[in-house]
């Protein structure tokens, strides 16, 4: 199994939107502090991601 970063989003594109985001540096912040390149974002599946919805 693998485990994701913690992007919070809607669909499959909002996602990749962020995951994308993140590899060029265009929307999170910098870390302060931390000496060293940027991590890579972990590349997603081939499988489109299915949302879990609510049980309510």
């Amino acid at each position: 199994m693998q485990w994701f970063w913690n992007w919070i989003g809607r669909s499959q594109e909002e996602i990749e939107q962020a995951r994308a985001d993140w590899m060029t540096g265009s929307r999170f912040g910098e870390v302060k502090g931390y000496d060293g390149d940027p991590l890579p974002a972990p590349e997603l599946p081939a499988t489109p991601m299915k949302p879990r919805g609510r049980v309510r």
